[in-house]
């Protein structure tokens, strides 16, 4: 299959390579999960000495929008569209 693709589209996908954009093996994911074990089990070991540990920041994995990324939350009319008790209340309540 790759001796079907031309010299020069080759060379036009090694360009376009991404590798921080290419997905995590299970490996990778098992790793960056354990490191978040260990940063928040020496995070509590910190807080029952009495001290102050710092602000948790998970490792970011591929595909995961940062917690930085702002949430939309639902509208009123999606509100009432999946709640049945809501679906009566008029507007103003």
């Amino acid at each position: 299959m790759r001796n079907a693709v031309s010299d020069e589209e080759m060379q036009r996908a090694t360009g376009e390579h991404r590798p921080d954009k290419a997905a995590w093996s299970g490996v990778e994911m098992l790793l960056a999960a354990i490191k978040d074990e260990i940063t928040l089990s020496r995070n509590a070991a910190i807080a029952i000495a009495g001290g102050k540990p710092g602000d948790f920041n998970p490792t970011p994995r591929p595909g995961i929008p940062p917690t930085s990324a702002t949430r939309k939350g639902l509208t009123d009319e999606q509100r009432r569209a999946l709640d049945p008790r809501l679906r009566d209340q008029t507007q103003e309540a």
